[in-house]
């Protein structure tokens, strides 16, 4: 794999012809969330599963670049991992990932796109009016210092935005520890400057949502499905963090569904 990207690797127990799956993260995370139960999870069913780390994420190089990354360049970082796969993968982003996933589609093919908790394709206008409601000060202090930290800066804001209140108090510190910094770029080409061109594609897509998600309505979740003319489908009782939530087999089972009834194998070839 390449070396300036961590990827983290958890092949399926036995061969497969199967295609394989690639993670994306939201903003302040990295690989790590994937692992703790996706991962193994697929891997365990049959898939090979990879989560990747965008520049300045992780372990991924480029930290020190982080406020002006833009989202053209998480979008090549996608590129570069795709190319170094053995065949062509599905792939699954959540919040933030599902954004650059939109806008890697516009010019580069899947085997199939599990949209997570996704930002819409009209823009982040709704969820940031909504974080200047809840936390007026935060995202002041976010704007001021050109750094989206403020926003998740504390253990309480973190569940308020990311998690339910069925996530328990020590695995929510575990998580919290582990929250990054994310590019102030990048949160511009979100709202405004680079929103993706949605159309009906034949690419196979599953689209998902959360019914207590702070960050991503139940509505844009509908309007981002509308806008690939697919049906969204949405669980109760859980935050924008679908894969750390309590009830993270749920919406697990339900990606291994779509995938087994939805997407085909793929031939391998070699990169």
């Amino acid at each position: 794999m390449n070396s300036h990207l961590e990827v983290i690797v958890r092949k399926s127990e036995s061969p497969t012809d199967r295609p394989p799956l690639l993670f994306i993260h939201g903003m302040w995370h990295a690989a790590w969330y994937w692992d703790v139960h996706f991962l193994p999870y697929f891997a365990q069913n049959g898939y090979d599963a990879y989560a990747m780390s965008l520049r300045g994420h992780g372990e991924s190089e480029g930290r020190e670049r982080l406020r002006w990354t833009s989202l053209a360049d998480y979008v090549a970082d996608v590129a570069t991992v795709v190319d170094e796969l053995e065949a062509l993968p599905v792939l699954i982003g959540h919040s933030m990932g599902g954004m650059i996933l939109q806008k890697y589609l516009e010019t580069h093919p899947a085997a199939g796109v599990v949209l997570l908790a996704s930002e819409p394709p009209g823009g982040l206008i709704p969820a940031t009016l909504r974080i200047i409601r809840r936390h007026p000060l935060a995202f002041l202090k976010a704007n001021l210092t050109l750094s989206l930290y403020p926003v998740v800066d504390t253990p309480e804001k973190c569940r308020d935005l990311l998690f339910s209140k069925h996530l328990d108090e020590a695995r929510l510190m575990t998580y919290f520890e582990r929250i990054q910094d994310e590019s102030y770029r990048v949160y511009l080409d979100t709202l405004f400057l680079n929103l993706p061109r949605a159309r009906p594609m034949e690419t196979p897509m599953l689209v998902l949502g959360a019914t207590e998600d702070k960050a991503i309505s139940v509505k844009e979740v509908h309007a981002t499905a509308r806008a690939y003319d697919v049906e969204a489908e949405i669980f109760p009782d859980m935050g924008h963090n679908m894969m750390l939530e309590p009830g993270w087999r749920q919406v697990a089972e339900r990606i291994l569904r779509w995938l087994r009834n939805e997407v085909n194998d793929v031939d391998r070839f070699t990169s």
